[in-house]
């Protein structure tokens, strides 16, 4: 996966580990931004499949990151950023 700078600063600054960055590739929900990014963040069928797979501790101990989204890139698939959200997203 090809991240920006910018996306490699951002999950520092914001402290996102790496393990959550892989789960919202393997459970998170993709959706269209309607400007050229495709958004993937958890929602709650996302979390029951990880509790599934991965056992209720060890997601229920993480669960301060469900907050967390990626930004790719919908032409290249690159990283533009990461991040917590503080609000609802508005879907389109």
């Amino acid at each position: 996966m090809i991240y920006s700078a910018h996306a490699k600063i951002r999950a520092q600054q914001r402290g996102i580990p790496p393990i959550v960055e892989w789960w919202l590739d393997e459970f998170g929900e993709p959706f269209y931004d309607g400007h050229g990014g495709i958004v993937t963040t958890f929602t709650k069928e996302s979390v029951r499949e990880m509790e599934k797979s991965l056992g209720r501790e060890p997601v229920r101990r993480m669960s301060e990151f469900f907050k967390c989204y990626k930004v790719e890139s919908s032409h290249d698939g690159t990283v533009i950023t990461l991040g917590k959200r503080s609000r609802r997203f508005q879907r389109k």
